[in-house]
């Protein structure tokens, strides 16, 4: 397939690009293409600049510190959840709990909301599309309380089968948990609407957003959510840092998940009395420099906006999509009306371990398995997939490049 120009917007491509230092990189003697932004994106300069300044200028432990160093790194840390706030629409900061990621936050919300509000006979639902994340925290609870599991159902292009719903739910039904993108097909999910129907039923409903906050905004309120979560490594952001949004009433009602240092207003051997949230969620010294680069990646997606990065998603998605059907071997997996940047696909004959480590020598990073996904793959018969999935800085040429590379894998296993 021959190269096609970069459409012409004035999103200012290179740019953004030149901001990414690993991509200058090559892999294999080769330029690199990364292509597996659903595990991690890569971080801009911005982002490693400002965590390597907090060590250089500022590092201290936060909250209770009457020294310059920890009152700087304590306001620098707290006007981070102010804009994580804002990124989000929350209500208050008061509602942004910072943790280790999107698993961090969800066991939260089932070890602490979970085990106050579920009890025996309950019903917990979850979608047919959830990473493990979203489903195991979920399991171990209904074993320990004697509650159900309860799936909603998709069809062969990976959508959920909304028309199931109102089936599924009733007045036992005390939790609906469900991401907004599907990390291993991309499909949009309606959220809005399976909140709806929830707080019909009485339920709360906890939204993953790992896959959605880099590809689109966010807005709580309007999703009416009553937990969302997300991890600021998937958002050009550090690792070890994520967020989870809560309603304040609710964070307030739920017991701490871990006790420690910063999280009590006053302890004694008969009694301790906790803060109220966030701090009651944040026990022990947190991840201060990632949070403050986790600052500087909100800032650099702002400056760049969601909707520019993506209107450019969506013409990747669509080039790819092209670059891919037109090798004959390749059949994509997930094939959702609505989807974000992923591209899931199957070569017949080849295993998607054998593709990922073919494309790997020609420099082209992806993601092969069953991408955390287990029962997606089950429900479509298939052990795993290999993944392409797109972020703000991938090109036209780039996405050329993968269809070589996989012409390649085609011509090996012929």
């Amino acid at each position: 397939m021959n190269a096609m120009t970069e459409p012409k917007t004035d999103y200012d491509l290179a740019t953004i690009r030149r901001d990414f230092p690993i991509l200058t990189r090559q892999v294999h003697g080769k330029p690199l293409v990364y292509l597996d932004n659903a595990a991690t994106t890569q971080r801009p300069n911005q982002v490693i600049e400002a965590e390597a300044a907090y060590y250089r200028e500022w590092n201290a432990n936060i909250h209770r510190g009457v020294h310059l160093l920890s009152q700087k790194s304590t306001d620098q840390f707290e006007a981070v959840r102010v804009e994580a706030a804002k990124f989000l629409n929350a209500f208050s900061e008061n509602e942004v709990i910072f943790t280790r990621g999107t698993t961090d936050g969800i066991n939260l919300v089932a070890s602490s909301w979970g085990r106050a509000n579920v009890k025996a006979g309950d019903e917990i639902l979850v979608s047919a599309l959830e990473h493990h994340s979203n489903i195991v925290p979920w399991q171990m609870l209904c074993e320990e309380k004697g509650a159900k599991l309860v799936v909603l159902p998709m069809n062969d292009a990976g959508e959920l089968l909304m028309e199931e719903l109102p089936k599924l739910l009733n007045s036992k039904t005390r939790l609906v948990a469900v991401n907004q993108v599907s990390n291993a097909l991309g499909t949009i999910n309606p959220v809005i609407e399976i909140a709806r129907q929830a707080h019909a039923v009485g339920a709360k409903v906890l939204v993953d957003g790992a896959q959605s906050v880099s590809h689109m905004a966010v807005d709580v309120r309007a999703l009416g959510a009553d937990f969302f979560v997300l991890s600021a490594h998937k958002l050009y952001g550090p690792t070890g840092v994520g967020v989870i949004w809560g309603r304040e009433d609710l964070l307030n009602a739920m017991p701490p998940y871990q006790g420690g240092g910063d999280m009590i207003l006053n302890v004694t051997f008969e009694k301790t009395e906790y803060k109220k949230a966030p701090g009651r969620f944040e026990a022990g010294t947190p991840n201060v420099a990632g949070v403050v680069a986790f600052g500087a990646a909100l800032d650099y997606v702002a400056s760049v906006g969601l909707s520019a990065i993506a209107a450019h998603e969506a013409d990747l998605l669509a080039y790819g999509t092209k670059v891919l059907s037109a090798i004959p071997a390749v059949r994509l997996v997930g094939t959702a009306k609505h989807k974000a940047a992923v591209l899931s696909f199957v070569i017949e004959g080849a295993h998607p371990h054998d593709i990922g480590t073919i494309l790997d020598k020609q420099g082209v990073a992806i993601r092969a398995g069953h991408h955390c996904a287990q029962p997606i793959m089950d429900r479509l018969g298939i052990p795993a997939t290999a993944r392409a999935s797109l972020a703000m800085y991938n090109t036209h040429e780039e996405l050329d490049k993968l269809g070589e590379a996989v012409r390649k894998v085609v011509e090996i296993f012929g």
